[in-house]
């Protein structure tokens, strides 16, 4: 007999996202239908598909599949004519990328068991990049080329649209018009589609869903959500499809083609957890009056969006945990792909995926679309639930690594967040992006890097200070290079978000904005990056008033997609011919090589000499005031290790009795000699101030307990016996 899970609900997040870990909204969604008593069912087709074509399996269908070998290239003859290869090793190299065969590392790193097509031409260039790897991250980059063999293998001989982390993304990218994508659905299903829908079709046997909910995050998945919701709506006409998720939310908010009606009942935007609900109870317990939150749909064969529902969207407080249950944990894929550290982060190891606060605390950057509710409306979490969140995670996921993928995480409740994970002495790993602000100080950094925070990323964006203020980014190349060094002092990776051809961007200033980076890598400060080129979005300041910013957009009927718009720049520059002169210096730079280089070099077309003084970054660095007292900065005492020995000194200088004061750190020991009096003062200030205690004290409050005993309080606090505590971190000013 069939075994049915009977859910009223079937998340689905087709392919394709990442491979090492579930992309979080389907688990967002399902924490908080859990709060409701709806049940559902999520799944990862993305991952489900990989896991059924890179399989022995799968493999023999990709070489079944017919080719003339004199018409395919030399690199798809060589693929074919070592498929034995292949079939042998697949599915072994698939369990050591889920971690499950360690010892593999050893025969994939004796360049002499994967067999090796063109991907392995770069590894010659790689050798200095991929040096200093160990035993197991470079059997995974190598595995990862082999994947990518048979990946081109697949792209040049059976389905041109396949790519790991997406799937026929040219259809979803600025297609303002319905008719290509329609077109293709309107075709024959394709190699990969047969992989998708057969699976699709054993979850709904399975689930027996009364509605399909599909999370659209990117381009590059949503022809499989199309693919997807049309087979539901052929073979399952009784089941309601809904679409939400980042995509939608960008792209579709203007949505007029009553086609793409045929595949999705329902298209739902913004935050999901209200407009989902009323859905459900729509969909389970039908009536005249439905109500609806944000939801486009079909009513009187037109494409109406309905806003009728009178209900707030839920406080992040009372949305619940993310839940991962019904996803293959075990089963995702860690790949490294290229040396960049922070993609590496990226695609290897397994993450739990939180929100720190929804939308960005800042909220004015041109280029961004700031006029969108995920950004617009901002509402942080406090830091008790959050840790509570993270704990919970722990416990159902196994998993210790969190990634926050806010917009930018707020310093303040940063800080609150490592607090409390010290208190409850947990360990784990995490990461964020964050605005290079000020408030990161050398101690904040420091405090976020014993609470498990191992990267930041943020964005630098043009390293200019006229363009950052056109960009209104509240950031100058200064503040930028002093965060950068306190990150890097505290041990914390930082990747650099860097942008090009921003509107009235000279060619000057992109020639400087790179001598600023090439200064920030050289001076050890930053130790990833990454360059894109501005894009102009519809929802962004620029995209609302271009002529503001000297662009003049090109008009195009929306019916479907609209976001990137295209546009011409009054300077006439045509700055995607910087475009590999930018990514090539900066994969040098990141591997700490060819600094000395002319600028020049790196492009074939004249460029300008560079204005920026060789010593800028170094310049920018030094001249900070140690002795300055913020008397309403929160002094936090980090240690607990502490022995106290009163002695006597004999000396021409000072003789009488003292205190030596041992901290035993968790690297190294510390000892100061206090006078026995301000000793004692310390230590109980100390025991009343310890980590434990959420009350922090300020430094004011510090100096008025201490001069109610002692005289100046400042010449105590930069004394060096003092200095020497903050220097090692016993003692942090935040």
């Amino acid at each position: 007999m069939k075994n049915f899970l009977l859910k009223d609900l079937l998340l689905i997040t087709p392919p394709f996202t990442q491979l090492n870990t579930p992309y979080p909204a389907t688990a967002y969604i399902k924490g908080f239908l859990n709060t409701k008593d709806i049940s559902s069912y999520q799944t990862d087709l993305g991952l489900d598909v990989i896991l059924e074509l890179f399989s022995r399996n799968g493999i023999e269908k990709i070489f079944n599949t017919e080719v003339h070998l004199q018409e395919i290239s030399e690199n798809s003859q060589r693929i074919f004519a070592l498929r034995e290869e292949y079939l042998k090793t697949i599915d072994q190299v698939i369990h050591f990328l889920q971690g499950k065969n360690p010892t593999l590392a050893r025969q994939i790193c004796s360049m002499n068991f994967l067999p090796e097509a063109s991907r392995f031409n770069q590894l010659d260039d790689m050798d200095f990049a991929f040096g200093n790897m160990g035993l197991q991250d470079k059997a995974k980059h190598l595995a990862t080329l082999y994947l990518e063999d048979i990946s081109d293998y697949i792209i040049e001989n059976i389905d041109a649209d396949f790519g790991f982390s997406r799937y026929a993304e040219r259809l979803g990218k600025s297609a303002n018009s319905f008719d290509e994508l329609y077109l293709k659905l309107s075709g024959d299903q394709t190699f990969i589609d047969y992989f998708t829908l057969k699976i699709l079709q054993e979850k709904l046997e399975l689930v027996q869903p009364k509605l399909v909910c599909f999370s659209i995050p990117f381009p590059g998945n949503l022809y499989a959500g199309f693919r997807c919701a049309q087979f539901i709506k052929k073979h399952y006409p009784h089941i309601k499809t809904a679409m939400g998720g980042g995509f939608p939310n960008t792209e579709l908010r203007e949505v007029k083609d009553q086609r793409v009606f045929e595949f999705f009942d329902f298209i739902t935007l913004d935050d999901g957890e209200l407009p989902l609900e009323l859905l459900c109870s729509n969909v389970l317990h039908p009536s005249e009056e439905a109500e609806y939150k944000r939801t486009f749909l079909i009513e009187n064969q037109k494409v109406t969006y309905k806003n009728n529902s009178k209900r707030h969207d839920y406080k992040q407080a009372d949305i619940g945990t993310p839940d991962y249950t019904d996803l293959k944990l075990d089963q995702y894929v860690s790949v490294i792909e290229i040396a960049n550290p922070m993609h590496s982060l990226w695609s290897d190891g397994r993450w739990n995926k939180l929100t720190m606060a929804h939308g960005c605390y800042w909220g004015k950057c041109t280029f961004c679309d700031i006029s969108l509710d995920y950004i617009k409306i901002y509402e942080p979490i406090s830091a008790k639930i959050l840790v509570d969140r993270m704990e919970e995670l722990i416990q159902t996921t196994g998993e210790t690594g969190f990634h926050f993928v806010d917009e930018a995480a707020p310093p303040a409740l940063m800080r609150e967040v490592a607090l409390e994970i010290l208190r409850r002495n947990l360990v784990v790993t995490w990461w964020t992006n964050i605005r290079f602000e000020k408030s990161f100080t050398r101690d904040l950094c420091y405090l976020l890097k014993i609470s498990g925070c191992v990267a930041v990323s943020g964005g630098l964006e043009v390293a200019s200070d006229r363009l950052l203020q056109l960009i209104d980014k509240g950031v100058s190349v200064e503040q930028v290079a002093r965060v950068t060094r306190n990150f890097t002092e505290a041990g914390i990776m930082v990747h650099a978000y860097l942008m090009y051809g921003y509107p009235t961007q000279t060619i000057q200033e992109t020639v400087d904005s790179l001598e600023m980076v090439r200064q920030m890598f050289e001076m050890g400060i930053l130790q990833s990056g990454f360059w894109h080129q501005f894009a102009m979005t519809a929802h962004s300041p620029v995209g609302i008033n271009p002529e503001e910013f000297g662009v003049t957009p090109v008009k195009e009927e929306i019916l479907f997609a609209n976001n990137d718009i295209d546009f011409k720049d009054k300077t006439g520059i045509d700055h995607s011919k910087f475009s590999f002169g930018l990514k090539k210096s900066l994969f040098n730079y990141m591997h700490g090589i060819n600094f000395e280089f002319p600028l020049q070099d790196w492009f074939d077309f004249k460029i300008p000499r560079t204005q920026v003084h060789p010593d800028h970054i170094h310049d920018c660095l030094l001249d900070e005031n140690q002795f300055g007292f913020k008397g309403n900065s929160k002094v936090v005492f980090l240690t607990k290790n502490v022995i106290a020995e009163n002695r006597i000194k004999n000396k021409k200088k000072y003789s009488g009795p003292y205190t030596l004061l041992t901290f035993h750190l968790k690297t190294n020991i510390v000892k100061i000699d206090l006078e026995q009096d301000k000793a004692e003062w310390l230590m109980k200030v100390l025991e009343e101030n310890s980590i434990e205690n959420p009350k922090k004290v300020t430094a004011q409050q510090l100096k008025n307990q201490f001069e109610e005993n002692f005289e100046d309080f400042e010449l105590f606090w930069f004394s060096k016996p003092m200095q020497q505590l903050k220097e090692n971190g016993v003692i942090l000013s935040l």
